[in-house]
């Protein structure tokens, strides 16, 4: 079956390149034009944080053909002795922010200097009560100081310059719900995502608690939701940024921040089975394709949908593509067929992206312009 795919890929990619990690990741974080961050997530042993450059293919824009081949670099590591659930880059420096079980406080990282390769811990940012929380959920921003929003529940949201550890922001609010995201939409303002789908927004120059959208709808309580930000709303006069919220059942809803009670559109995704939890859900915007996200985290694909002709209402969406090489991996140590724990797309290239699986599979691949799954 795996030999099969591979023939049938000659004609749905223009690219697809494919690399093994010694443990499996759920972050990909770009670090420049030409290097990301992966790092490993088990409890039971220390984890490695890499930094990689991609295939030498990937970094020039005259086509390129099918190939392969594990040919990503590594250009350096280190090890993190707590899982890493979420890691971050702070633009225009060096350094990266990480959190993960078994509590909420961030770790910090400086990425080597040119007479070394080692990514070195730098220190640690605890929060208060920080062993009782969940793991943070975590969004960095670079404006006169480096600084990373960082919390596990709507209440204890906070900003922190990373320099010297002084919070100079910290929510307000009597709302306790638990987090599945934060995102700076720009150095002043910050969205919030609840596991329960609510939206937060806040302004971070004024003391007061984040305003949210309380307006789940009913018929999907008891499911858990996750957001990715769009830089700008297609076909819109203005460029505001519009919000893609995913359930654990597949149901998707599109946002406008200028309106955030009433959703823009929505649609049912095509996924195999509803998802158990929230802990590898990801959506994501095309930043170079109109109108295109991409979903993962129910089984073993990434799929790619076009919003453009979507409506309010809500029925069923065809992917405009599925990335199904993680199906056609080798299992799990348990048997089990892969799941896709997180992906990303690649900045400036309209249709290529990268991810990653639970069995250390991470893929780069640019499916054919040509090619739709209808």
């Amino acid at each position: 079956m795996a030999e099969d795919w591979l023939v049938e890929s000659l004609r749905l990619y223009n690219d697809l390149h494919v690399f093994e990690l010694q443990q499996p990741t759920r972050v990909i974080e770009w670090t420049g034009e030409k290097s990301i961050c992966v790092a490993g997530y088990e409890n039971s042993r220390r984890n490695e944080i890499l930094q990689l450059l991609l295939p030498q293919k990937l970094c020039v824009k005259e086509k390129q053909g099918l190939c392969p081949e594990r040919d990503f670099k590594v250009k350096e590591g280190g090890f993190s002795d707590r899982p890493v659930y979420s890691l971050r880059h702070v633009p225009e420096t060096s350094w990266l922010v990480t959190s993960g079980p078994p509590d909420s406080s961030l770790q910090v990282w400086q990425l080597a200097a040119e007479d070394t390769d080692v990514i070195r811990a730098v220190s640690t940012i605890p929060t208060e009560n920080d062993k009782k929380k969940p793991w943070a959920k975590i969004a960095t921003t670079f404006t006169k100081i480096p600084c990373v929003v960082h919390g596990s529940r709507v209440n204890d949201v906070q900003i922190t310059e990373i320099e010297s550890k002084k919070a100079i922001y910290t929510a307000a609010s009597n709302f306790s719900d638990e987090l599945s995201g934060l995102e700076f939409l720009d150095c002043h303002t910050l969205l919030a995502c609840c596991m329960k789908g609510q939206l937060c927004l806040a302004d971070v120059r004024q003391p007061q608690s984040p305003l949210g959208d309380m307006s789940v709808p009913s018929a999907l309580d008891g499911e858990q939701w996750c957001m990715g930000v769009s830089p700008g709303l297609p076909a819109s006069d203005v460029n505001a940024p519009a919000i893609a919220r995913l359930s654990s059942g597949g149901q998707l809803v599109l946002t406008d921040l200028r309106n955030i009670p009433k959703p823009l559109k929505s649609a049912k995704c095509k996924v195999s089975a509803a998802s158990p939890g929230a802990e590898f859900l990801c959506v994501s915007w095309a930043p170079a394709l109109d109108g295109c996200l991409a979903v993962s985290g129910f089984d073993g694909t990434v799929d790619i949908y076009d919003t453009q002709d979507w409506s309010m209402s809500g029925g069923g969406a065809e992917p405009l593509f599925s990335h199904k090489g993680h199906i056609f991996s080798d299992m799990d140590s348990d048997g089990e067929t892969p799941i896709v724990t997180t992906h990303a797309w690649h900045p400036w290239k309209p249709r290529m992206l990268l991810s990653a699986a639970s069995d250390g599979s991470l893929h780069v691949w640019d499916w054919a312009e040509f090619h739709n799954n209808s």
